[in-house]
């Protein structure tokens, strides 16, 4: 039994209920080490406060679920077969007391709570593990702080694969699979989203699609791209000029950087998440260019992109030891350009730790 397992037992315990369900992927393979999207399948993981757990999968993915080091029972269905009335059947063989149940509120769909219901009529949906999951999410061991740099590190070569990549008249798209491919055929098995990549006023577009725009002399060109490393991901954003920059172009960018640059270096534990987003937000804002900044300064990262962090105005959460967010400001002006500097990083005792290391100075791609 894990220490994270036996987290969620004496939870229940305390909660004195008699099931723990999981059916959030993301949930289960940070609690089993069991990686897998299941799409429309459905995959669970079943605990008790005091018989041990199962997983119920997919039969695909049986023998996945044994070679991920999972030592408790597994079982499997067929895509012919009625899932929840088989969980039901493994549920009753575990246990006599299925009563009160706690389930991922913030993640189970209406539709499938109804089919349990009915798989388990006497079940009563009475726990909402969904911030059972965001405490345990929120302060990283030093386990998985050590795995966020290494993916860090596959996310610093990654930037490197991508800038070789950029030549004139190249596409977005191009470059995206390029760097990719050679991040890939390096060995790291695979990135943590889709990776972006924007050439010129395309960048503007804070969530923007990586497409068909071609990159021209004068470009700024934004990259924003994360790697994973045994189940823990990387998310970091460089800007670059190609070929040649514009005194208006240097500007916005260094305003942008002496706002991530600020409040990377001025992060520290018992501060606020809203008092960190604000000298990011004041650096631009003096500059001329707050409505520009149109977003939060950063969010949650470890075990997936976007966890429950939220480094935004307003957000009373204090920062503590152990805490890993982005720290991303941004100027994005309409047909114009758009520029984004990011770092992910862990909070320390004295301040922010870093887990990409890519220059951040304007560089300039000839």
């Amino acid at each position: 039994m894990t220490d994270k397992l036996a987290k969620i037992q004496n939870w229940l315990n305390e909660n004195q209920l008699d099931v723990a369900y999981f059916s959030d992927f993301h949930s289960i393979s940070y609690l089993t080490g069991f990686e897998s999207d299941p799409i429309e399948r459905v995959l669970a993981l079943v605990v008790f406060p005091q018989d041990e757990p199962f997983i119920f999968a997919p039969a695909l993915e049986v023998e996945a679920v044994k070679g991920a080091g999972w030592t408790h029972p597994v079982y499997g269905y067929q895509d012919h077969e009625q899932p929840y009335q088989l969980i039901a059947q493994h549920l009753h063989a575990h246990t006599q007391h299925a009563t009160t149940w706690a389930v991922e509120k913030g993640q189970m769909t209406l539709d499938r709570a109804a089919a349990l219901q009915t798989a388990v009529p006497d079940a009563k949906f009475v726990g909402d593990l969904s911030p059972v999951m965001v405490e345990m999410h929120i302060i990283k061991t030093p386990d998985e702080i050590a795995k966020m740099h290494k993916a860090g590190d596959d996310a610093d070569r990654a930037f490197e694969f991508a800038f070789a990549a950029m030549q004139a008249g190249v596409s977005e798209l191009q470059v995206m699979a390029k760097l990719e491919y050679d991040l890939k055929s390096a060995g790291v098995v695979g990135m943590s989203f889709e990776t972006l990549v924007q050439f010129g006023a395309h960048a503007a577009e804070p969530h923007g699609d990586t497409g068909s725009t071609r990159l021209q002399r004068g470009d700024l060109a934004l990259f924003d791209l994360g790697t994973i490393y045994e189940g823990y991901v990387s998310d970091a954003t460089r800007t670059v000029a190609f070929q040649t920059v514009s005194d208006h172009q240097r500007d916005v960018y260094n305003v942008v950087l002496e706002a991530q640059l600020a409040a990377q270096s001025q992060a520290k534990p018992g501060m606020t998440a809203g008092e960190l987003d604000a000298i990011a937000r004041d650096v631009i804002t003096k500059a001329g260019y707050g409505e520009y900044f149109v977003h939060r300064l950063g969010h949650g990262i470890g075990s997936s992109v976007h966890e429950s962090i939220q480094i935004a105005t307003g957000n009373e959460l204090v920062l503590q030891p152990g805490m890993a967010f982005s720290i991303e400001p941004g100027i994005y002006i309409p047909g114009d350009l758009g520029i984004r500097i990011e770092d992910s990083v862990v909070m320390t005792e004295t301040g922010a730790d870093s887990f990409t290391h890519s220059s951040k100075e304007l560089r300039i791609i000839d």
